[in-house]
C-alpha cells in the first residue's frame, strides 16, 4: 500500500460526504454500533430502516473502512440530491440528459491518496453479503465504467458484482451498453478495460440508470444534474476515467472467453436471479481515499427500486412526449418494483389514443411488463389512486391490450428466458362521456380546513363534558 499525495480543487462539485452531512443536519442519518457483522446483520439493519433513514456503519467487523447503506429512502431524498423540490425532479432530470456537461479532466484527485497494487478484496474492503441466500459477499453500489475499445467514449451503469477470490469478481452482464463494448473489445481480441466506483455522489448514481444511447456518457448526465462537470482522474493501470471525489475505486479487465460461476442474487423483483456461468472481472489495482467510505445497496431493498424507478421515469416520460405531447406524467409503481408496472397520466384528447401510447411505453424499455393509463385528475404517485381509476374506468373487454411473446426482462421468473407478455390497461374516461359521468366527488371547502382551530385541543375533556351531559 502507498499514499499518494493529491491536489483538491476548490470548486469540486458536492460529493458523497456533502450528502451525508445534508442528512446528518436534518436527522435523517443514523449511526449503528461498532463492529456489525457484514454478513446478514448489517444488510438486516439497513432493511428495517429502509424508509427512514440513511445508515453509517462504523467498524463492520471490525473493518477499519465504514459502509453506508439506504442513500435514498425516497423520491423527495432523490430531489434534494440534486437541489430541487420533488415535482421538479423528473423535468431537471430531463434537462441534464438533454444538456449534458461533458467531464473535465485533472490531473490526480482523492480517490487516489491510497493505492493497493497487491489485491485482497475482501481483507481491503468490507463487502457485505444480503439477502440470505446470496452466493456471497457483493459490491452492489459500484458503478461499472467501461470505455468503448473503438471511440473511446465511456459508459457507466451499476451490475451485480460477486466477490470470488482475493482479485476476481463475477459480473452480470445484461444485453446492454457494456456488454456491447465488452462484445467490441472480444472482436478485437482483448480483455475490457473497467473500473469499480464506489461512493460517488448520489447524481453520478442516477445519471448511470439513464436510458441513454450507445455511447452516451452518463457522467456528463451526472454533470448537468451537479450543474458542473465532474472532475476525474485517469485509472492509474488503465484508460478508463473516474471521478476524482469518489471514495473507492477498483481498477481492472472483464477478461475475454472467460466464465465462472456467479450466483444467487436476491434482485429487484423481490425473487433470487439464478447461478450460472459469468463474465469475470480481474483486479489489478484498488485506490481510495485516506479514509472511505463502502456504499452498499441491499439487494432488492428500497434504495434498489427507487435508485432504478427515477432516472428511467425521466428518462420513458421524454421518450412519450415526443411523440405524446398530451402525456403529463409517469411513474414506475414500487409494487411493480420500480421497472416492470408503468402507470402514465394523460390529458386524453383522443379515443384510442391510450393504446398508441402503452404500445410506445413497451417500445420504450423492454422492462416494461403493464401499462396502466390514467386521466389527468388521477395521482400517479398513490396505489390506491391507480386501482380506483382501474376499477371505475375500464373493462377489460373494451380496454384490455395483450401483447403476447415479447422480450422482457430476464429476471422476471413468469418468463421464458426474457419472452413474455405485456399488458395494457386503458383507465381512462370516454372523451364523448357527459361532464358529470366521470366527475369524481368533492366536498366544497376541504382543502381549506384548518384542524388546529376546527378541532377541540383536549378531545378528552371534551367527550368526558358530553358524557356527563348525558346523564342529566
Amino acid at each position: 500500500m502507498r499514499m499518494q499525495n493529491s491536489a483538491k480543487s476548490t470548486n469540486a462539485p458536492a460529493d458523497l460526504r456533502a450528502w451525508l452531512a445534508y442528512l446528518a443536519e436534518r436527522g435523517k442519518l443514523a449511526i449503528a454500533r461498532e463492529g456489525i457483522a457484514l454478513t446478514d446483520e448489517l444488510a438486516a439493519i439497513a432493511k428495517r430502516l429502509e424508509r427512514d433513514s440513511a445508515v453509517l456503519f462504523p467498524r463492520p467487523d471490525g473493518h477499519e473502512i465504514s459502509v453506508i447503506a439506504n442513500l435514498f429512502a425516497g423520491r423527495d431524498w432523490v430531489a434534494d440530491s440534486i437541489g430541487v423540490t420533488e415535482d421538479q425532479l423528473l423535468p431537471r432530470f430531463l434537462a441534464a440528459a438533454s444538456n449534458p456537461l461533458p467531464t473535465r479532466e485533472v490531473p490526480d484527485g482523492p480517490v487516489q491518496e491510497v493505492v493497493h497494487d497487491d489485491v485482497d478484496l475482501l481483507r481491503q474492503l468490507p463487502v457485505p453479503k444480503h439477502n440470505e441466500r446470496d452466493s456471497g459477499p457483493y459490491i452492489t453500489a459500484g458503478l461499472l465504467i467501461a470505455r468503448n475499445p473503438k471511440t473511446g467514449v465511456q459508459n457507466v451503469s451499476i451490475h451485480r458484482c460477486q466477490v470470488s477470490s482475493k482479485n476476481r469478481i463475477g459480473v452480470l452482464l445484461l444485453p446492454r451498453h457494456t456488454f456491447s463494448y465488452y462484445r467490441i473489445a472480444e472482436e478485437l481480441g482483448q480483455a475490457l478495460e473497467i473500473a469499480i466506483v464506489i461512493g460517488a455522489h448520489p447524481a453520478l448514481l442516477l445519471a448511470s440508470q439513464a436510458i441513454a444511447a450507445l455511447d452516451e456518457d452518463e457522467m456528463a448526465i451526472a454533470g448537468a444534474l451537479l450543474g458542473s462537470p465532474v472532475d476525474v482522474v485517469k485509472c492509474r493501470t488503465n484508460s478508463v476515467r473516474v471521478p476524482a471525489y469518489a471514495e473507492i475505486v477498483i481498477e481492472g479487465r472483464i477478461l475475454q472467453g472467460v466464465r465462472e460461476p456467479e450466483g444467487p442474487f436476491g434482485e429487484f423483483p423481490q425473487y433470487y436471479g439464478p447461478r450460472a456461468n459469468r463474465e469475470v472481472i480481474e483486479v489489478d489495482a484498488i485506490t481510495h481515499r485516506a479514509k472511505p467510505i463502502f456504499h452498499t445497496i441491499v439487494g432488492g431493498g428500497f434504495e434498489h427500486l427507487i435508485l432504478g424507478g427515477v432516472p428511467r421515469e425521466a428518462t420513458l416520460l421524454q421518450h412519450l412526449r415526443r411523440s405524446f405531447p398530451t402525456v403529463l406524467d409517469v411513474r414506475l409503481t414500487r409494487g411493480g418494483t420500480c421497472r416492470y408496472h408503468l402507470a402514465i397520466k394523460m390529458d386524453k384528447s383522443n379515443e384510442g389514443e391510450p393504446k398508441n401510447v402503452m404500445m410506445c411505453a413497451f417500445g420504450a424499455h423492454y422492462d416494461i411488463k403493464q401499462v396502466v393509463v390514467v386521466d389527468k385528475d388521477v395521482d400517479i404517485s398513490s396505489s390506491e389512486e391507480i386501482e380506483w381509476a382501474v376499477a371505475t374506468r375500464f373493462q377489460a373487454d373494451r380496454d384490455l391490450m395483450v401483447v403476447a411473446g415479447a422480450l422482457g426482462s430476464k429476471l422476471d421468473p413468469t418468463t421464458d428466458d426474457g419472452i413474455g407478455a405485456k399488458m395494457g390497461l386503458d383507465a381512462t374516461a370516454p372523451v364523448s362521456a357527459s361532464e358529470l359521468a366521470f366527475k369524481r366527488i368533492r366536498v366544497n371547502g376541504e382543502e381549506d380546513v384548518d384542524l388546529t382551530t376546527a378541532l377541540q385541543a383536549d378531545p378528552g375533556a371534551a367527550v368526558a363534558r358530553l358524557l356527563a351531559e348525558a346523564r342529566m
